[in-house]
């Protein structure tokens, strides 16, 4: 079948499908473009005109839709993706943090970045680089630093081996992550006698892999010695499905859970085993619990610096480490006795050889009244409202910032009080998502939800400006549901584009803009690490000192997103919040609520540390104080 590479592409595309625990489906929706002209004469004619079932989506910036499709991907558990394709040049630049984010979520993106002529011949073309010492490199070499799988296709024939490599590692779930297929502007024009079996219907089987009966052997009879063990819940369990087994699992042995970002809602919050978040930004039940376990079992987690408080949480000289997950090198981390394989079978069968064992964990009111501690603070955190003699939950502060804001916007709301108080009118399976700055770690301590995979955290790279675009992600995968983007203002300005995208599409996300004039979550780094207040509000810039320590910069959030046609609300206090969320779940478009909060509300850490390279040699007094106190805490801490 003659037919052009880019041709040929899309009728490839087309033809893949994924099945899973018996269910087969379609494994590419559609594709997100930016045309420019080193992709639209050529991917860009074959779509227009033969799409086949792919739905062409339209992107406002390469980054945002590359986010759209991540989140798309991330909400239908790895099991239905949606492409992405650029321009040569800063089109396809503008992929590569986005790419990152996949990487670094195991989650699957296949992007086709345009490239620069395969002949050469009218080099150097419009938006090309050139290097002197080689001139095979062009922008897209960038992306084989963070890609599972890269390749170009530089004759037409390359297309086959390329997109079935592709298609290994996008349907792999130990491996999978972005994949980045370039595509010279004059090979995809060009033609070539494509055989007929290059396009049959291809089904990858995502089968659920076994561990080897040793390994199981060998952990069961480490646990049957442990008094209290504790598990840690990572995302494995999601794209798993694991919730159900692991609950009853750890029922069954009186196990209790901590949760990472990208493990929680894997099962219910209300579970009695459940503790919540873990770590760094984990809540005091977990964290209490964890600080003496003597056995750490993590299913499906990288054992991030922030699930591990820097490798300091667990306290115990006895603790050791027993690991599920299907990736041998996430399994090998903290000299772990290690199980791999799928979560949901070998949790199953850990169950049937703990039953043999008779086992049961040795906690008996810890547990509960770990969890009734954490009860109580949620209770304080959520009622913690502005007043006379009002003292911000935040010490390290700009004695200034708060009473400023309030007269700059009138905003008296509190981040943590904000939060219970949207928990409580939004739908119960309505989806969150969020990404960077302080709220990830409120809503890990904080959100509490029994709706499965209603938490849509992206927290392994945790990159700003993925919230708005991820949520519209969300929204494509589950166009039933609520999906509200909970995001700073920071990572609002850095990158809200896809809200247009949004209107386009008619797939209303609501936008919950907590606004404090400023990075806060870095702020609260800086200031308590003994550091001056430097370019982490956002100020003027003061004539005088010629700093930017001027007044703050207001900002009308609501007023700019209802130019794009959005349903926009501003809340200053609790009571326009409520009325604000109620009306918004009412809109059939877009919704954005600029809620004005108070600097310094956000949480604060519970009994955890974090590791972060501090400046060994100051002149200033709270700086050598807070690198001293660092040096205590990394000698308890394990040193790989």
């Amino acid at each position: 079948m003659i037919m052009t590479t880019a041709q040929a592409l899309v009728k490839f595309l087309n033809n893949q499908y994924v099945s899973f625990d018996g269910k087969e489906e379609r494994f590419i929706d559609g594709i997100f473009t930016i045309f420019g002209h080193g992709i639209v004469v050529g991917l860009g004619q074959a779509l227009d005109e033969n799409p086949g079932n792919l739905k062409v989506y339209q992107g406002r910036n390469e980054q945002g839709m590359a986010h759209v499709a991540t989140a798309f991907a991330k909400q239908n558990n790895r099991r239905k993706i949606i492409a992405c394709s650029t321009s040569i040049g800063p089109g396809a630049a503008n992929m590569v943090t986005a790419a990152a984010t996949a990487t670094v979520n195991n989650i699957p993106l296949l992007m086709f970045p345009g490239d620069s002529f395969a002949s050469r011949q009218p080099d150097p073309v419009l938006q090309q680089i050139e290097q002197s010492y080689n001139m095979g490199i062009t922008t897209n070499d960038v992306f084989k630093s963070i890609c599972k799988y890269w390749d170009r296709i530089n004759r037409p024939d390359q297309l086959m081996s390329a997109m079935v490599n592709a298609m290994r590692v996008l349907t792999d779930p130990v491996d999978t992550g972005a994949v980045c297929i370039a595509l010279p502007q004059d090979v995809q024009g060009e033609c070539f006698e494509f055989p007929e079996y290059f396009f049959k219907k291809r089904v990858h089987k995502i089968t659920r892999q076994f561990a080897a009966e040793e390994e199981f052997e060998e952990c069961v009879n480490l646990i049957k010695n442990k008094k209290k063990p504790i598990i840690i819940c990572g995302g494995g369990v999601r794209y798993s499905e694991a919730g159900e087994v692991l609950a009853d699992f750890a029922e069954k042995f009186n196990i209790p859970i901590g949760e990472t970002q990208a493990g929680k809602s894997s099962l219910k919050a209300s579970h009695p085993m459940n503790l919540g978040g873990i770590g760094v930004t984990g809540n005091l039940a977990s964290n209490t619990i964890a600080k003496d376990a003597d056995l750490v079992i993590g299913i499906g987690t990288r054992f991030s610096d922030f699930t591990t408080s820097s490798k300091a949480l667990f306290k115990n000289p006895n603790v050791e480490f027993v690991t599920i997950n299907l990736s041998r090198f996430h399994a090998s981390k903290l000299d772990a006795y290690k199980i791999v394989g799928d979560a949901k079978v070998c949790i199953n069968h850990l169950n049937e050889l703990l039953t043999r064992e008779n086992y049961i964990s040795s906690y008996k009111e810890e547990i509960k009244d770990a969890k009734q501690a954490w009860k109580e603070e949620m209770n304080r955190l959520v009622n913690i409202k502005y007043g006379d003699n009002f003292t911000p939950i935040i010490k390290y502060r700009n004695e200034k910032s708060v009473e400023e804001f309030k007269e700059l916007t009138n905003g008296v709301i509190t981040q943590t009080s904000a939060l219970g108080l949207i928990r409580e009118v939004i739908d119960d399976d309505a989806i969150i998502v969020g990404a960077a700055g302080s709220l990830p770690g409120d809503l890990q301590r904080m959100w509490e939800t029994d709706s499965i995979n209603s938490y849509h955290m992206e927290y392994g790279y945790s990159c700003m400006g993925y919230e708005i675009a991820a949520s519209l992600g969300a929204k494509l995968a589950e166009p039933t549901k609520e999906v509200y983007s909970i995001v700073g203002d920071g990572s609002y300005l850095m990158l809200h584009s896809e809200l247009i995208t949004s209107i386009q599409e008619h797939k209303k996300i609501n936008v919950l803009l907590f606004d404090n004039c400023g990075f806060g979550c870095i702020n609260n780094l800086q200031m308590s690490s003994g550091i001056g207040n430097l370019a982490t509000e956002f100020r003027y810039r003061n004539d005088e000192t010629k700093k930017m320590d001027g007044d703050l910069i207001p900002i009308d959030f609501a007023k700019a997103a209802s130019g794009y046609g959005l349903k926009t609300y501003t809340a200053k206090n609790l009571e326009e919040l409520k009325e604000a969320l109620i009306d918004a779940k009412k809109q059939i478009v877009s919704t954005l609520i600029d809620i004005k909060v108070l600097p310094k509300t956000m949480t604060d850490g519970y009994d955890s540390w974090w590791h972060v390279g501090l400046a060994e040699v100051s002149n200033t007094e709270s700086v050598k104080e807070a690198f001293e106190n660092s040096q205590k805490q990394l000698k308890n801490a394990r040193k790989y």
